[in-house]
C-alpha cells in the first residue's frame, strides 16, 4: 500500500452550500479550510471535499455522454422511498428510478453532480 484514501472531492460553484446538502445526507461537520475548499469531516472514514470552481461551471449530465458523470457517490440507505422524499426536501434532483424495479435511484445534488442512493 501507498498511501490511504484521503478526501474524494467535487468541483462546484459553492463549496459551503453543497458540504450543507452532503452534511445533512450522511452527518459530519462542515469545515471550511479556505480558498474555495471545503470538507464535510465525519466518522466514515473517507472525507468528502468540495472545491469551488472559478470559471463556468458546468455540471456532469446522467446519462449524457456529452459531458459525463465521471464519478458519482453511492449512499446506503434503509428505506428508499424516505431517503428519496429526505433527500428532495435538501434540493436534490431525481434523475432516474426505473419505476421501483431497481434498489437503486439515481439523483443529481444541488450542483448537479449524479449520486445514488442504494437500498441496503
Amino acid at each position: 500500500m501507498i498511501g490511504t484514501l484521503r478526501a474524494y472531492a467535487l468541483d462546484c460553484p459553492d463549496p459551503l452550500a453543497l458540504a450543507a446538502f452532503y452534511a445533512e445526507l450522511v452527518g459530519g461537520k462542515v469545515v471550511d479550510e479556505g480558498d474555495g475548499w471545503v470538507e464535510l469531516v465525519g466518522d466514515y472514514g473517507t472525507r468528502l471535499a468540495f472545491q469551488q470552481v472559478e470559471t463556468a461551471y458546468r455540471a456532469p449530465g446522467w446519462p449524457d455522454q456529452d459531458t459525463p458523470q465521471q464519478a458519482h457517490i453511492d449512499i446506503g440507505v434503509t428505506d428508499l422511498d424516505a431517503a428519496q422524499a429526505q433527500v428532495l426536501a435538501l434540493g436534490a434532483t431525481l434523475l432516474q428510478d426505473w419505476d421501483g424495479t431497481r434498489s437503486w435511484r439515481v439523483f443529481a445534488d444541488p450542483a448537479g453532480h449524479p449520486f445514488c442512493l442504494c437500498a441496503c
